[in-house]
């Protein structure tokens, strides 16, 4: 009896791009790319939607001009993993003229906010993310109404982590002079 071997092709930044370029994929196509496959993003809702709002106002805010915020938009993290975190802190503004999005050196904070992708975003994501060796990231949880901070990255885990719920502030572990009221967070 002959075994059938399924192979799965993977997919490296350059040719994700490639197809972007070739329209097959369009700009309103809600993909990422992660680990070499193209993963499809849950649809924004009405919740999630507020949150990203009221974050980007709030970073902003916060961060006194020292930081950029960039909304819904990828991070390069690797040759095959360029995700679209919902909420990214950066170092300084992404020049216009620059080959690909910005890298882990640029990428101070990421944040995913999970309606329905809490366990992608803890499982899948936040590995990813601590691998990169991204500073900081946070998981918005909005049915558990709570925000996770996770800091100390290395070899795809965070070596901390702090929970906060409604009536604290989030904290950044890391930068200082960043504290959010949860509720204000959560709406």
């Amino acid at each position: 009896m002959l075994r059938e071997e399924i192979r799965m092709r993977r997919f490296n930044v350059e040719e994700y791009h490639r197809m972007g370029e070739a329209g097959i994929l369009g700009e309103d196509d809600r993909v990422e790319l992660v680990g070499g496959r193209l993963v499809e993003m849950a649809p924004i809702g009405s919740r999630h939607l507020a949150c990203v709002v009221a974050l980007n106002h709030l970073l902003v805010e916060a961060s006194g001009g020292r930081f950029f915020v960039s909304v819904q938009n990828p991070v390069r993290l690797g040759e095959r993993d360029e995700p679209q975190p919902d909420l990214s802190l950066l170092g300084r503004k992404p020049r216009p003229e620059a080959t690909a999005p910005p890298g882990p050196a640029e990428v101070l904070l990421v944040v995913e906010v999970s309606d329905t992708t809490l366990s992608y975003d803890r499982n899948t994501k936040l590995p990813l993310y601590a691998q990169a060796g991204i500073p900081e990231a946070w998981i918005v949880d909005l049915a558990g109404r709570k925000v996770e901070v996770h800091y100390g990255p290395g070899r795809g885990v965070y070596g901390g982590s702090r929970t906060f719920g409604p009536g604290e502030r989030v904290s950044s572990a890391v930068f200082g002079g960043i504290s959010l009221p949860v509720d204000a967070v959560l709406g």
